[in-house]
C-alpha cells in the first residue's frame, strides 16, 4: 500500500466519510473536526514506520450537541476500511492502538469530546486568556502539538484558540531566549576544562548537551516550538540556518580532541549570535567568541545575550519555561505537576 501522510489521510477521512455521515444523520450539527495533539503526523514527521501504532484514519471531533450519539453512529456507518487502511483500532497490552481487521462494528479512531474541556486538558490552561504562568508551565512539545496538525472544519472556534497560542508574547519570548542562552553560558567552558583534564568522553558529553541547547535556541529564535528529543533534529533540519550549522553540530560531539570540538562549537555559537542580532530584539551584541578569563578556552560568553535580552527587567530567577529545567518525560506529561512547579518553584 502506498504511504499517505497521516494529515492527508485524516483530511480525506473527514471529507469523504465522516462529514457525509454527519450531514446525512445529524444535518443541524455544529462541530469542529481536526487532527491536533500527540502524533508524529501532527508535526508532519510521520513515515511508514509510524503506521504500527496510534496512526490511521483518525480525528478529533468536537460537537456542540449529540456528542453521546456520535461514536455509535459512526461505528454503525463507517466503512471497514478507507484508502487501504482499516478503520478499526485494536488496543495492545501497552495501551497503544493499532489498525486491525474489524470483527463487527469498528472501534474507530474518531474521538468525540467537548472542545473547552479537551483544550484545557491538553494545554493545562484556558487559551482564551493565557497568563505568564500558563506559557511557562506548558512544555514546548505540547504547544507544537496543539498548534500543529490541521483543522478540517471549524464551527466552534478551535482555530481562534490555536492562534492565541501560536507563539509567546514578546516579554515571555525574550525571557525564554535569555534562559536558553543562560543554559549555554553555564556549560560553554566545560568542553575545554574536561578535555584539558584528560576527560575527552566528558568533554564530548558536554558538547552534545550544548548542541542540543543550541538547536533549541535556534528554533526559539525562529519562533518555532521545539519538539521533544525524538523529533528535535528533524524540526531543526527544517530551519534555513540548519544547512550552515549542521556540519559543526555533527562534528563537535564526534571530534576526537577537545580543541577540535571547541572549534566547531565556537563556529556554531558565533553563527547563533549573528542570528540573535538579526532579530533586532536587543542592541547588537558582539558575535565573536573570546577567551575564558585566563584559561585557554574559547567561548561565546553567552551571559552577554542574557543581559541584553533582560535589559530593564526586574531581577528574576532564570529558570525558564518548564522544559528548560525539567527533563523527565512523566513529569512533563503531567499538566498539574508542571503548573505546580511553575507556581511554586521553590517548593
Amino acid at each position: 500500500m502506498e504511504f499517505t501522510p497521516g494529515i492527508e489521510l485524516s483530511r480525506r477521512f473527514h471529507a469523504e466519510v465522516v462529514r457525509p455521515i454527519l450531514r446525512r444523520e445529524l444535518p443541524r450539527l455544529r462541530y469542529t473536526a481536526a487532527l491536533v495533539g500527540p502524533g508524529s503526523e501532527v508535526l508532519g514527521l510521520d513515515s511508514p514506520r509510524s503506521t504500527d501504532h496510534d496512526w490511521g484514519p483518525r480525528l478529533l471531533l468536537f460537537a456542540e450537541r449529540d456528542s453521546e450519539r456520535i461514536p455509535a453512529l459512526l461505528a454503525e456507518h463507517l466503512p471497514r476500511s478507507f484508502l487501504g487502511c482499516s478503520t478499526h483500532f485494536a488496543t495492545g497490552e501497552d495501551g497503544t492502538r493499532h489498525l486491525a481487521p474489524a470483527t463487527g462494528r469498528p472501534d474507530h479512531g474518531v474521538v468525540v469530546a467537548e472542545l473547552g474541556d479537551w483544550v484545557r486538558g491538553a494545554l493545562g490552561f484556558d487559551p482564551r486568556r493565557p497568563v505568564r504562568a500558563d506559557w511557562l508551565a506548558t512544555p514546548t512539545q505540547v504547544f507544537a502539538e496543539f498548534t500543529g496538525g490541521a483543522v478540517f472544519h471549524d464551527d466552534l472556534g478551535l482555530e481562534t484558540l490555536r492562534r492565541n497560542v501560536a507563539w509567546y508574547p514578546e516579554d515571555v519570548w525574550r525571557y525564554v531566549l535569555a534562559c536558553q542562552w543562560q543554559r549555554i553560558g553555564q556549560e560553554e567552558a566545560f568542553v575545554g576544562r574536561c578535555g584539558e583534564a584528560g576527560d575527552e568522553l566528558g568533554s564530548a558529553v558536554v558538547a552534545a548537551r550544548l548542541v542540543r541547547d543550541l538547536m533549541r535556541l535556534c528554533l526559539l529564535m525562529a519562533r518555532r516550538y521545539p519538539p521533544y528529543s525524538k523529533w528535535l533534529g528533524s524540526a531543526f533540519a527544517r530551519l534555513p540556518v540548519a544547512a550552515r550549522l549542521t556540519p559543526h553540530l555533527t562534528a563537535a560531539p564526534a571530534a576526537g580532541t577537545w580543541r577540535e570540538r571547541e572549534r566547531h562549537l565556537v563556529a556554531a555559537f558565533e553563527l547563533a549570535a549573528r542570528l540573535h542580532n538579526d532579530l533586532g530584539l536587543t542592541d547588537p551584541v558582539e558575535p565573536r567568541a573570546g577567551g575564558y578569563h585566563d584559561r585557554p578556552y574559547q567561548v561565546i560568553h553567552a551571559g552577554r545575550f542574557v543581559t541584553a535580552l533582560l535589559a530593564g527587567a526586574p531581577p528574576q530567577a532564570l529558570t525558564g519555561a518548564i522544559d528548560q529545567f525539567v527533563d523527565n518525560t512523566d513529569a512533563l506529561g503531567d499538566r498539574a505537576f508542571t503548573r505546580g512547579v511553575v507556581d511554586c518553584p521553590h517548593g
